[in-house]
């Protein structure tokens, strides 16, 4: 396979958040796939990516970002049900730990690659702080956070890039269009957000030469 990654496979419970992505990437030259798949569910997990080696099977993994928005409830701590507490550890925790089960292995068979197998997962403001009211989402963020930075001390001595990236804020996208904010640029470009991704997958700097980067952070003004 090329060095450069040519495949991209996206992941989500709900099609209809996948499919303009696949859309916009296949109409750009590029080739992707969609797969509907509920991390928290480890079943799922284990389907998906049979369905992915039914694809590309011998295809190298280069990179796999692991990018959840679940679990996310805003409601004071006494109102909390145990299901909406449980729901941020479900889909950030376990959803975190399922994506990694099925992507490390895989990233550690990498070859001939031009850049080091990287795993990427994608944190929030909660995974630094727990504000008022989000008690559930920021304890499902915070175990996010501890999962990334355990796999990149024991996977990083063996080859395999693991990075924490904070996009402190809320990205521009169709489903956020409605929501609105005091500044005028509260909400991040996307393409911003992308790059911080591409950085954190490009590392200025190899095992051989110095130092990955284990966290990286996107801000706003809110």
């Amino acid at each position: 396979m090329n060095q450069t990654p040519r495949e991209i496979t996206t992941l989500a419970r709900n099609p209809a958040n996948f499919t303009p992505v696949v859309d916009e990437i296949n109409a750009n030259g590029g080739q992707a796939a969609g797969i509907s798949a509920d991390l928290s569910d480890t079943n799922s997990v284990k389907s998906a990516f049979d369905k992915i080696n039914e694809q590309y099977g011998g295809s190298t993994l280069a990179a796999a970002v692991f990018n959840s928005g679940g679990g996310f409830v805003r409601k004071p701590f006494l109102e909390l049900t145990e299901e909406e507490f449980a729901s941020g550890f479900e889909s950030q925790g376990k959803g975190g730990f399922n994506f990694a089960q099925r992507t490390l292995p895989l990233l550690q068979k990498a070859t001939g690659l031009q850049h080091p197998p990287t795993l990427i997962f994608t944190g929030a403001t909660a995974s630094l702080k727990g504000s008022a009211s989000f008690s559930a989402f920021a304890s499902g963020k915070f175990a996010l956070r501890a999962l990334a930075q355990s796999l990149a001390r024991e996977f990083g001595p063996k080859g395999v890039h693991v990075s924490h990236v904070i996009i402190d804020g809320v990205i521009d996208i169709p489903r956020t269009k409605a929501w609105t904010f005091e500044h005028e640029d509260a909400k991040l470009d996307p393409a911003a957000v992308s790059y911080l991704l591409l950085s954190a997958f490009f590392p200025s700097s190899s095992l051989s030469g110095g130092f990955w980067m284990n966290e990286g952070k996107a801000d706003c003004v809110l």
